[in-house]
């Protein structure tokens, strides 16, 4: 069995506060390049992956067991990896994927979101679920009494793109960290408010209208307000050592933020321009002592793969033929 996911880039909360009874409200885009799994059955787990990936991996089979009894034999291997803490979403992309594995090795007929609430996915947003399984643009209607309901989902425009930038410093926070943050802070409900106005009467249209330019605007004006909800925490509007990468964004591309608690931020780009602002770029961050890892991020309008083996096999030769 073969599992292949998204990455998931978030563009932000709505509203922290729940004032209206729901919490969050959550913006996010698949990307292409997430994680490859190779899962089999087996006498006992055997895990062959590095780091964090390897606990949650375990983690996920324990659970899935423990509520379905789909036992603990499997072979789980990594064979393509998303990092940890740097806002791409990897925790959650991972752990539905070997659910999904296990659920489809059992025959097991049960929602991803069900497999969502059952790993503890889904509370400070459904962003990371439904690009698991839908891809494209999303946007969920906050937690209340389960996972967050999806209330909106698009194809992103094809030749749309993403100029990614990850610095070398600090990861961004760890999933114990963010939940004692989360339990505790009230959020501003005028922020809330105007990111509600500039999401349903900027963004969306924009997006629906393939209006680049629009799209970008309202998401930099965006992720500033997002930023009002976080800056006691993180030291203003956005993380302090990634401001400079920031700058070059906010002058190049059509739209600019920070992916969840960062260090990755991204900038909205024609795919075409990447060979020109890479260049670009890699001369702005030596000039300025920034290393970083520098990517394009193409939109991916489809959810996870569960694939059989021969099934992979099958496209695998044909991928070559072609």
């Amino acid at each position: 069995m073969r599992v292949i996911t998204p990455r998931r880039l978030h563009l932000g909360l709505i509203d922290p506060s729940g004032t209206l009874g729901r919490r969050f409200g959550s913006m996010g885009v698949a990307l292409e390049g997430g994680y490859e799994l190779h899962v089999t059955t087996g006498d006992s787990l055997k895990i062959r992956a590095q780091g964090e990936d390897y606990e949650t991996i375990k983690r996920t089979v324990e659970r899935m067991n423990g509520t379905f009894e789909t036992g603990v034999g499997y072979s789980i291997e990594v064979v393509r990896s998303v990092p940890r803490h740097v806002g791409l979403g990897s925790t959650t992309q991972l752990s539905l994927a070997v659910a999904s594995a296990v659920a489809k090795l059992n025959n097991l007929e049960v929602s991803t979101e069900r497999l969502a609430e059952v790993l503890g996915r889904g509370r400070n947003g459904g962003a990371g679920i439904y690009t698991f399984i839908y891809g494209g643009f999303v946007l969920d209607g906050g937690s209340g009494r389960g996972i967050p309901p999806l209330i909106f989902r698009e194809d992103f425009p094809e030749g749309w793109a993403f100029l990614l930038v990850t610095p070398e410093t600090k990861p961004g926070l760890d999933e114990e960290e963010e939940r004692l943050i989360m339990e505790e802070m009230e959020g501003r409900v005028d922020v809330a408010r105007e990111v509600s106005h500039r999401v349903l009467l900027g963004l969306l249209p924009a997006l629906k209208e393939r209006d680049i330019r629009g799209f970008g605007e309202h998401l930099s004006v965006i992720q500033r307000l997002v930023g009002k909800h976080f800056e006691a925490y993180q030291g203003g509007e956005f993380r302090e050592d990634v401001k400079v990468v920031l700058e070059f964004l906010r002058t190049n591309t059509y739209g600019c933020g920070q992916s969840s608690w960062g260090p990755t931020v991204y900038g909205l780009i024609q795919g075409s321009e990447y060979p020109r602002l890479r260049t670009e770029i890699g001369d702005y961050l030596k000039e300025h002592g920034v290393r970083a890892g520098v990517e394009l991020g193409l939109p991916r309008n489809s959810g996870a793969e569960v694939i059989s083996e021969n099934t992979f096999l099958e496209r695998l030769i044909g991928e070559v033929m072609r």
